[in-house]
């Protein structure tokens, strides 16, 4: 189905999540134990503070930063794009691409529900982008 859900897509998920205060090798110590790329970073009272990717952690080795003393709010991307869970893939996969990134925080009334990214997006979806776009494109 092209018009899945956010709810659909998250259903059953536990992202993972980790305090600010947590470093950046602990953070990737997770990304690779259980195969994601990315880590969604919480405040004390449990909220979405930022995300933590593997993008930021280009930034830190190739800052030569020591991951080992690095902390999360050091780095994270802070107040990332974020999507309620009754929105569609489509939407998500819009939002992905204008803005250049892999992954949404999926955020119901402040509390967080999920995380999505490209991959976990069905061809037909992406096809469905693609002819958008060209669609928009064509119309300059």
């Amino acid at each position: 189905m092209i018009n899945r859900r956010m709810e659909e897509i998250v259903r059953n998920q536990r992202p993972v999540t980790m305090p600010a205060t947590a470093t950046v090798r602990d953070a990737c110590g997770e990304m690779h134990k259980r195969k994601i790329g990315a880590v969604l970073v919480t405040d004390a009272k449990g909220g979405l503070a930022g995300i933590f990717t593997g993008r930021d952690l280009v930034r830190i080795v190739a800052g030569k930063k020591d991951p080992g003393a690095t902390t999360l709010r050091s780095v994270m991307t802070r107040n990332p794009h974020t999507m309620p869970p009754g929105r569609t893939a489509i939407d998500a996969l819009r939002v992905m691409r204008d803005g250049g990134f892999r992954h949404i925080p999926v955020v119901d009334e402040g509390k967080i529900v999920g995380i999505v990214s490209r991959g976990d997006f069905r061809g037909l979806e992406h096809d469905r982008l693609d002819v958008e776009t060209g669609y928009w494109e064509s119309m300059r």
